[in-house]
C-alpha cells in the first residue's frame, strides 16, 4: 500500500482477532491498521489540488479506502465519531467522508462503528477533553511516533479496539 508510513508496536493485544482499520476522518485523515500480524499507520492528504473539482477529495478518499481494505484484507472498520465541529466546512468534509465510508462498508459487508471522541481521549490520556498536543504526547510516551494528531488519534482508536477498551 503506497500510503504506509511505519509499523508500530501496540502490544499486548487481547482483541486482535481480525484485521482492523481505524480512521480519524478529515482533510488529513489519520489511519492505523492491524493486519493480523503487524500494525501500520499514517495519514492521507485529502486537500484539494489546484485544478480539483469539489468532489475530488471524496474520490481520492474512496480510492485510498478501497486500497487499504483490499491490500490489508480489512475485516472491520472503526472511525472517530464527531458530533460537533469547529466550522461549517469541517462538518461538510466530515459528513462527506463519513457517507463514503459507511456506504463502502455497507456495500462490502464490512462491519463498522463510530467511537466517540471523548472515549478515545479518555483511553489515551485518562481525560475525555485532552487537546491535540496531549494526544500526541501520550502517543509518544507510549513509544509511537505519529506525524500529527490525526495519526495519533487513529492509533489510539485502534489501540482501544485491540485492547477491548471500547466494549
Amino acid at each position: 500500500m503506497r500510503s504506509v508510513r511505519k509499523v508500530v508496536d501496540l502490544t499486548p493485544m487481547t482483541h486482535a482477532s481480525s484485521p482492523t482499520l481505524a480512521l480519524d476522518l478529515g482533510t488529513t485523515t489519520g489511519w492505523a491498521a492491524w493486519t493480523g500480524s503487524h500494525i501500520a499507520s499514517g495519514t492521507w492528504d485529502l486537500r484539494p489540488r489546484r485544478f480539483d473539482g469539489g468532489g475530488m477529495r471524496f474520490v481520492r478518499f474512496a480510492s485510498l479506502l478501497r486500497e487499504a481494505v483490499e491490500g490489508l484484507t480489512i475485516a472491520r472498520v472503526y472511525y472517530e465519531e464527531v458530533r460537533a465541529h469547529a466550522g461549517t466546512d469541517a462538518a461538510h468534509i466530515y459528513g462527506g467522508l463519513w457517507a463514503h465510508l459507511t456506504a463502502f462498508c455497507e456495500a462490502e459487508s464490512i462491519p463498522y462503528a463510530g467511537v466517540p471522541v471523548g472515549s478515545i481521549k479518555r483511553h489515551a490520556t485518562g481525560k475525555g477533553n485532552a487537546n491535540k498536543e496531549q494526544m500526541i504526547a501520550a502517543a509518544r510516551d507510549r513509544g509511537w511516533d505519529p506525524s500529527d494528531d490525526n495519526e495519533a488519534d487513529a492509533l489510539w482508536i485502534l489501540d482501544a479496539v485491540l485492547h477491548g477498551a471500547l466494549t
